[in-house]
């Protein structure tokens, strides 16, 4: 399963961890997704959106 948010194309984010030492560890930030039910253009279906774009009202949760 792709980390990508459907409605703002939020993708993880790639960089280093640096320690005190200075020694580089790959690493990656992975957006906040949550797996809801949504009405999408009238149709209710299972999406998986980030965490911002809930908050923020860009769609709309389904009752059930």
């Amino acid at each position: 399963m792709s980390k990508i948010c459907e409605i703002c194309g939020k993708k993880p984010n790639f960089g280093n961890t640096i320690s005190h030492a200075h020694n580089l560890i790959k690493r990656r930030w992975n957006p906040n997704l949550q797996s809801i039910r949504a009405n999408m253009n009238g149709v209710t279906k299972k999406v998986k959106i980030c965490t911002s774009c809930l908050k923020a009202g860009k769609v709309t949760k389904a009752t059930r």
